[in-house]
């Protein structure tokens, strides 16, 4: 799969020299290592994509939309491209990082599906939504405002069929302090096993700080009943990572 324009791994030294703080952005470099960084970083992601390919499977609709909203390199795009059996249905990626999108539009044509895939570089908060079953925010919703996020989640249940679904994976705080500082500190040992030093660990750290703004397990649940869905699933958690299913009435 990899090529010499578009490896498919880099590994992921960003934050390993000692650096001038900056907010993390989803720029080029980041692009270029993301795979290496969110295997090493977020722990489950390499359970929760497959399953985005089986729980597409059981709520996608005929004709329908499909939308992976935040979609970076095309993971979970592809987990659902391949969890959709109907011909008749369109899946959009969505993502407001071109260059995520041009390493996104290498890998959906390297894979070997026939489903179509439209990808679009905009905002997900105002990316046309018409007639989904499933939409997928794969650790996506952590990077919007959290005053835009209700919005956003009500435009999405507007736009969902009866009987359709939103997978939602986040990272997530907790009420109680000492729980907060255990998983936390348990998370930091998982990237620290995955071969992250002090110094990387502690500089990433700094540079998502006013970037992504994790909430509760509850206020993600609440936020997700309030917009419209009938019924939330915690379907999976590791440490502070938590993917939910959110089912609209029928």
């Amino acid at each position: 799969m990899p090529d010499p324009k578009h490896p498919q791994h880099q590994t992921d030294t960003l934050f390993a020299e000692q650096r001038a703080h900056t907010d993390f952005r989803f720029d080029a470099a980041v692009a270029r290592v993301f795979p290496d960084m969110i295997r090493r970083s977020v722990p489950g992601y390499t359970t929760i994509i497959p399953m985005i390919e089986v729980i597409t499977s059981q709520y996608v609709q005929p004709g329908s939309h499909c939308y992976d909203l935040g979609c970076s390199l095309g993971a979970s795009t592809l987990a659902m491209r391949h969890g959709i059996p109907f011909e008749d249905c369109t899946l959009v990626g969505v993502d407001n990082s071109a260059a995520m999108l041009e390493r996104c539009e290498h890998f959906i044509a390297l894979d070997d599906h026939p489903l179509p895939v439209t990808l679009r570089c905009e905002d997900i908060l105002t990316t046309e939504l018409q007639d989904a079953s499933v939409t997928t925010l794969n650790f996506t919703l952590q990077f919007v405002a959290p005053e835009a996020r209700a919005g956003l989640l009500a435009r999405i249940a507007a736009a969902t069929r009866p009987g359709g679904v939103v997978i939602l994976s986040e990272k997530i705080r907790f009420d109680s302090e000492s729980e907060q500082d255990a998983q936390t500190r348990l998370h930091h040992e998982f990237k620290r096993a995955n071969g992250y030093s002090d110094l990387e660990v502690s500089q990433k750290r700094a540079s998502l700080e006013r970037v992504m703004l994790p909430e509760t397990l509850e206020v993600n649940r609440q936020r997700l009943l309030d917009a419209g869905f009938a019924e939330v699933l915690l379907w999976y958690q590791c440490f502070n990572f938590v993917s939910m299913l959110a089912i609209k009435p029928q």
